[in-house]
């Protein structure tokens, strides 16, 4: 991590990712480049669905293949770059037959590292197995929800699950909510955890830099009137006068379990992910 001297308000506190000799690439490829508009949190409306969305500085999104279906021919990276539109990197894999696609990278991957997608690759960082072939206790990304679905789960910038057992055609992952899943022995999985591990730590020091990455204001409910929210009105500061926290729509929030009881994956689910102070313990 970078940090800065105070020479103002807004850098005190600010600190960013130190790019310098991780990155290498400075343009994407042009070939897997693509334009298009953000939804901004609107629908097809243009009516907003989720709110503190929009703006920004504009992106070019990266075609990034989630879908690793060149077996048995091995890779290279040639480039680790930037990525706007995720939090790891994305490296730049040029395969054997000439083919170059974007790929996220594992933890300390490097310019000139080499990958393969196979059932008898090596259990090294970055190559590519089915669940089944993965020992317990091994720390893995990018990982299939459906054999040949494309990479679905754990794939932020420092993430990873983590294989507990393999029995009766599943593998049961620990995911890093702490929810224990059972996927299909099928499925696979790349070895290692995600790039960019230091992403968690950024202090953005100033509103303005949330304002470029197209995340805008959040109010707070006290501070609002009494028709806008639940909390609002009252002279000064005033505590929330509700028994329960409520959202601005007076659903009741903290505390009830909002997964849907006759959801189709509960039945994949061993155990489910710990939530307030007992997670934090762990």
């Amino acid at each position: 991590m970078k940090s800065f001297k105070p020479t103002s308000a807004s850098r005190r506190h600010m600190n960013v990712v130190t790019y310098r000799g991780k990155l290498t690439g400075d343009k994407p490829l042009k070939a897997l480049t693509r334009g298009g508009k953000r939804s901004v949190g609107r629908n097809n409306q243009g009516r907003i669905t989720t709110r503190h969305k929009g703006g920004g500085h504009k992106r070019v999104g990266r075609d990034v293949d989630f879908l690793y279906n060149k077996h048995d021919i091995p890779a290279t990276i040639k480039t680790i770059e930037y990525d706007p539109n995720r939090s790891a990197f994305i490296g730049l894999a040029v395969y054997a037959d000439g083919e170059r696609r974007y790929v996220v990278v594992s933890k300390n991957a490097k310019a000139g590292n080499k990958f393969i997608v196979s059932e008898k690759a090596p259990l090294t960082p970055g190559n590519r197995l089915p669940l089944r072939m993965i020992p317990v206790g091994t720390f893995v990304h990018n990982i299939e929800i459906k054999p040949g679905g494309g990479a679905k789960i754990g794939r932020s910038a420092g993430i990873f699950a983590q294989v507990v057992a393999n029995a009766d055609g599943y593998t049961n992952l620990k995911m890093p909510s702490t929810e224990i899943r059972k996927v299909s022995e099928n499925a696979w999985a790349t070895i290692g955890e995600v790039s960019n591990e230091e992403y968690k730590l950024m202090n953005y020091g100033k509103a303005g830099r949330s304002r470029w990455k197209g995340i805008r204001p959040t109010v707070r409910g006290t501070a609002m009137n009494p028709v806008d929210h639940p909390y609002g009105g009252g002279e000064g500061r005033q505590g929330r006068g509700t028994r329960r926290p409520k959202t601005m729509w007076g659903k009741v929030t903290g505390g009830r379990k909002t997964r849907t009881p006759k959801k189709y994956s509960n039945l994949f689910i061993v155990s489910r992910r710990m939530t307030g102070k007992s997670r934090k313990a762990k």
